[in-house]
């Protein structure tokens, strides 16, 4: 069964993945994986090294890999980075990191640009409620940025989820608005907006361009809406990511066999919404 991960970073990128053993970011990435269910909670040493990296997707037998960029107040992953891992490796694709609060409206867009049209990334992350101060998806500071992902053809991606600092802030009430308002942008919710599944459950029944990636919230308690509404409406708008390095990637594949997917719906979430949304 073909896989593709649409939410994977190697260890190295970042302390705050894990990059620095012995240090207080290196024990709370074994923390969080603890949270979230991993059995092994130091897996991710592995990835300490680029070739560690893509043994690592290798060996859970992926297609595709996506490592995600950020750039936001707190943490800034460039996209030069993001590049430099993934280019020439056939099995990764990146997506950039922008935030127009920070950079203007001018720079930003033209990051965009140069993201997809020189680097060859596959899609813009933008995490509103880790600004500062700190927005919903819908604020007007990041429509130029949806305009031009819309004009590229390429996917927004949006982060949320339980550690956005001000919980207020993981509210997925702003995504119906920019779903709206562009109809043929896929927009696309890492951390699913967890745990208010229903909320972003509800915008998807009624935006087809919404697309949820719980990743590794898809295995905590209040996750089984996600399964139940896959197995009906939102069979297209469901897809898998480990959220590696903070869960493993084998051990992720094994338990989303186990959540009661519909065999045809299983392999949309694993493969096809993702293959689809990236025109692989």
């Amino acid at each position: 069964m073909k896989v593709i991960d649409m939410r994977c970073r190697p260890a190295f990128l970042h302390d705050f993945f894990g990059a620095s053993p012995g240090t207080q970011a290196y024990e709370a990435a074994r923390w969080l994986n603890r949270r979230v269910g991993s059995r092994d909670d130091q897996h991710f040493v592995s990835s300490l090294t680029q070739q560690g990296f893509l043994d690592e997707v290798e060996n859970a037998g992926l297609s595709h890999a996506v490592v995600v960029g950020r750039h936001t107040p707190g943490q800034h992953l460039p996209n030069d980075t993001i590049h430099h891992i993934v280019h020439g490796h056939e099995r990764l694709l990146g997506i950039a990191g922008v935030d127009p609060a920070l950079q203007g409206e001018q720079a930003a867009v033209a990051e965009v640009e140069r993201a997809i049209q020189q680097l060859g990334l596959a899609g813009i992350d933008i995490e509103p409620g880790f600004g500062v101060p700190a927005r919903q998806p819908d604020d007007a500071v990041y429509y130029p940025v949806y305009e031009a992902c819309a004009a590229l053809g390429v996917p927004v991606f949006l982060m949320s989820g339980p550690t956005t600092p001000d919980p207020h802030f993981n509210d997925p009430a702003g995504v119906a608005r920019v779903a709206a308002d562009f109809p043929h942008l896929p927009i696309v919710c890492y951390h699913g907006y967890w745990p208010r599944v229903a909320e972003i459950v509800g915008i998807a029944f009624r935006h087809e361009n919404v697309l949820v990636v719980p990743d590794m919230y898809q295995f905590l308690p209040g996750s089984q809406l996600y399964i139940e509404a896959a197995n009906g409406f939102m069979a297209d708008q469901l897809l898998f990511g480990s959220s590696y390095p903070f869960r493993p990637i084998g051990q992720s594949i094994d338990d989303l066999h186990g959540l009661g997917l519909r065999p045809h719906v299983l392999d949309k979430v694993l493969y096809g919404n993702a293959a689809r949304l990236f025109g692989l």
